[in-house]
């Protein structure tokens, strides 16, 4: 049987170039050029490794939601409620304000695609931005279980509280506000927390 020829490129390395295009541009931003000069890769050898953009870009997030979001599954670990709420909050401000990566969130920004692109991606990025709700849900159930959520606030609610919260500071970020002025916000916010009496 014959072999294919092995791959001359790291694929952790293109995958981290291409993440830092998708994140900057979006996915419909980024074009073939871009990647291509990012990458060091010609259109080819990226649809022969990765099957198409829309592939690249899947195998990207996947990246991009085990590192950059990575903070998510940390913040779930914390204690109490008011714990994982400032860990999600900081964990955005730092994500979306890092000084080697672009301002903003991939799972955000990249989700901004029309047309035949939106098919493609869109709605994974969505699904990646519920599941991310749907474990803050059922983080926030526990809590509510064991008395550290009144039994009067809808877990559901409570997360999705929380994740427009972070959504809105990395669109701040995306727009040019400083980590500083984000970090006051979640400052803010955890003076009191809307159930806390």
């Amino acid at each position: 049987m014959a072999r294919g020829r092995p791959r001359e490129f790291d694929v952790d390395e293109v995958l981290q170039a291409a993440l830092t295009v998708f994140w900057g541009k979006g996915y419909e931003g980024a074009t073939m050029a871009d990647l291509r000069e990012a990458t060091g890769l010609q259109p080819g050898s990226i649809y022969a490794a990765f099957g198409s953009k829309a592939g690249l870009f899947k195998q990207v997030v996947d990246r991009y939601v085990a590192t950059s979001f990575s903070y998510g599954a940390h913040s779930l670990e914390a204690d109490s409620v008011r714990e994982v709420v400032r860990r999600w909050l900081t964990g955005a401000t730092e994500s979306s304000t890092g000084e080697a990566t672009p301002a903003g969130c991939l799972l955000v920004q990249g989700a901004l695609v029309t047309g035949d692109a939106a098919r493609e991606v869109g709605q994974d990025l969505c699904d990646r931005r519920k599941a991310a709700q749907v474990m803050l849900t059922e983080r926030f159930a526990q809590a509510q279980e064991s008395g550290d959520l009144p039994s009067d606030v809808e877990p559901r609610d409570a997360a999705r509280y929380v994740v427009a919260l972070a959504e809105g500071i990395v669109v701040e970020a995306a727009s040019g506000a400083g980590r500083d002025t984000l970090l006051s916000l979640v400052d803010l916010t955890m003076r009191r927390l809307p159930w806390e009496a």
